[in-house]
């Protein structure tokens, strides 16, 4: 219900305000971290916004992460409208409600949290109004989970397997951690798409030609990437290594 109410809150700002989305547009304010850890053995998860040298107002509203889905979430952030002074900081909070819609709490769930600022009127005329959203996720992460999030990308199996006449790369996660992987690279070939491996998922990559080598990336908690490689066998599941720096 709660998230609802802050649902419907930043849908009437959007309306009221002339919004014009620019990948190139720069952002006033900057967040804290790239990603956010809701531990569950905590009431709460937390993250700071500050401003840069204008008035503007805050909004942030949670997503899910499942296509299409409009049903209430049991996560609200608060305060869901904010507004900041220059050189400001605005604290916020990310709340598990439970409820009708508990989580299930022997793997990770992932949403979206939405922070978008949007500047004061400009008193010229025929000036451009810009709002800048930034999106990061939200892993929480329910007590008592076996494991390491840590350990994870290390824990991938990885399998080449026939499919459709061509040879694909199976990578299955077996652990209750997502896993965020970028600057995939499998032999000399270019890099594929970042892609995030869901706890239980397999995912599919394609072969380049007889390579056996794959490296990747490991987007960890804190934001920071680490690097791994896996050496590919025609006959055997394998998992990869760290790349000592």
């Amino acid at each position: 219900m709660l998230n609802s109410l802050f649902r419907r809150r930043a849908a009437a700002l959007v309306a009221g305000v002339a919004l014009v989305w620019s990948a190139g547009a720069q952002a006033a304010i900057s967040l804290s971290g790239t990603r956010l850890i809701f531990d569950a053995k905590h009431k709460e998860a937390a993250l700071a916004v500050r401003n840069g040298n204008a008035n503007i107002l805050v909004q942030a509203w949670i997503e899910s992460n499942t296509p299409g889905d409009k049903g209430d979430l049991p996560l609200a952030v608060t305060p869901p409208l904010a507004k900041m002074r220059p050189d400001g900081q605005q604290l916020l909070r990310v709340l598990y409600a439970g409820g009708n819609n508990t989580l299930p709490q022997d793997k990770e769930s992932v949403f979206w949290l939405n922070v978008q600022e949007v500047p004061e009127a400009s008193q010229s005329a025929g000036s451009l109004q810009v709002a800048v959203l930034q999106r990061i996720k939200i892993f929480f992460r329910p007590a008592g989970l076996k494991g390491n999030a840590a350990d994870s990308p290390a824990a991938l199996q990885w399998r080449i397997a026939p499919a459709a006449g061509k040879s694909t790369i199976h990578v299955s996660n077996p652990t209750p951690f997502h896993v965020s992987m970028t600057n995939i690279t499998i032999g000399s070939g270019k890099s594929t798409p970042s892609t995030m491996i869901a706890p239980g998922e397999t995912i599919r990559l394609p072969v380049e030609g007889a390579s056996s080598n794959v490296t990747f990336s490991n987007i960890n908690d804190f934001g920071g990437a680490d690097r791994y490689e896996v050496q590919l066998s025609a006959t055997n599941t394998v998992t990869a290594k760290a790349v000592v720096k």
